[in-house]
């Protein structure tokens, strides 16, 4: 058991992921937070972000445009994944019983998430954990356009992998002291990314509370 545990602290520290595998893994972790089921738990957000930085420090030895190139095409294709997976469960998929790799919460939370933003959560999704992976499945399951999808898939892809590594590697680039605090800076950017599936959550409870008039 603390094997494993220490197995899945590994697959979700930017750091190590960078370290172990380089850019080969990075690539492979980013298809799959957004084209399975399963990667639904590994960190997309703070990833982006650190693999920036360690290409500013000269930690991680890969031109930044081979890391922008390669980083967008798992972005996009992970998604299209996704998406072609909804397609293909379909109704199946709100039928699925909870799993150890599946909850029925997370697909409640995403659908919330496009009641709330239309379309355009396909995009915003990209920067937002759980979202991110079950967005593109549910879009499919719910037989989304597909040409409309390709154009927010795209979008979203290169808007999330650009700002996000871009971000990191200017800030490397103007302070190389932030190197010191990558776990700060990771976790502070899981919680920002969470806000607007909170602030989703946190008006629909209240809107549950709100008493029905007579």
């Amino acid at each position: 058991m603390q094997e494993l545990l220490e197995l899945f602290r590994q697959l979700i520290d930017p750091e190590r992921i960078i370290q172990v595998g380089g850019l080969a893994l990075v690539t492979a972790v980013v298809f799959a937070e957004t084209g399975l089921m399963i990667g639904f738990f590994l960190p997309g957000d703070s990833l982006l972000f650190t693999v920036g930085l360690f290409c500013a420090l000269r930690i991680l030895p890969v031109p930044i445009g081979w890391v922008l190139l390669a980083l967008t095409i798992a972005a996009i294709v992970g998604d299209q994944v996704g998406y072609w997976s909804g397609r293909y469960l379909g109704q199946r998929l709100f039928e699925k019983k909870d799993s150890p790799l599946f909850k029925r919460k997370y697909l409640d939370q995403t659908r919330a998430f496009y009641h709330r933003w239309g379309g355009s959560a396909i995009i915003l999704g990209r920067f937002v954990p759980i979202v991110r992976t079950f967005a593109p499945i549910l879009a499919g399951a719910v037989q989304f356009p597909l040409q409309t999808f390709i154009f927010y898939n795209v979008s979203g892809g290169l808007l999330w992998v650009l700002s996000l590594v871009l971000a990191g590697y200017g800030l490397g680039s103007a302070f190389p002291w932030l190197r010191k605090y990558v776990e700060l800076i990771a976790v502070g950017i899981i919680l920002l990314s969470l806000m607007p599936i909170l602030r989703t959550w946190w008006k629909e409870r209240q809107t549950l509370k709100v008493p029905n008039s007579p």
